[in-house]
């Protein structure tokens, strides 16, 4: 739960925590487009309470995700210490996309389908950097492909998230099937020459704007 501002009062801070806890459920159940006004419902006070506390979508964003994407640090610290790279790797990526398989919110939040707010672009940004580490060291091993980098990552998490977007509520182990695919695919030894180029840190942030 994120910290409380220091001068609420008893009942506003009460007001505080139970709009937080509504916007967990119902971003988790229904995606970070959600009404608002059913998370003001949901936590029993008026729209108005609602905004008094949260002025904008984002500022739920910041008070919520970032706790919420510490998680990827665990599991990217297990993905380092695990004695063999290639099984980081798969660990790391089934327990990312497991993570969003479980919370709409952080899905639409790690395929970034709304802009990122401060607080949580920082925390995104803390987890690249362990993703890169895993990568490298996967490669290094011989095991992932070599021409595989952090910004196919990008687009691999865009399209996961589609894939449990969509078959979420009907078949809730698709993206597990999928992913095995994928990752049969990212095997040096499956590896073909690609003649595309991975895209570059302008072109992904030409395509997050979008």
């Amino acid at each position: 739960m994120a910290a409380r501002p220091k001068s609420l009062r008893a009942d506003a801070a009460r007001n505080r925590d139970k709009l937080l806890v509504a916007a967990t459920q119902v971003f988790g159940e229904r995606g970070l487009d959600a009404p608002l006004e059913h998370i003001a419902r949901r936590a029993g006070v008026s729209i108005g309470t609602l905004y008094a506390h949260f002025p904008t979508r984002e500022a739920f964003f910041d008070a919520i995700f970032p706790e919420r994407l510490a998680e990827l640090d665990r599991i990217a610290a297990a993905a380092l210490a695990d004695a063999d790279p290639w099984q980081g790797f798969a660990g790391y990526l089934e327990g990312l996309f497991a993570l969003q398989a479980k919370d709409r919110g952080l899905n639409d939040a790690l395929a970034q389908r709304f802009p990122l707010s401060p607080e949580v672009a920082v925390a995104c940004h803390r987890g690249m950097q362990h993703v890169e580490q895993i990568i490298d060291r996967a490669r290094r091993s011989g095991q992932l492909r070599a021409d595989f980098q952090s910004a196919d990552l990008a687009t691999l998490i865009w399209a996961m998230s589609q894939v449990i977007r969509e078959s979420i509520d009907i078949a809730p182990q698709a993206w597990r099937r999928c992913l095995a695919f994928f990752l049969d695919g990212l095997r040096a030894g499956a590896a073909h020459p690609i003649s595309v180029p991975p895209l570059t840190s302008d072109n992904l942030i030409d395509a997050l704007r979008h």
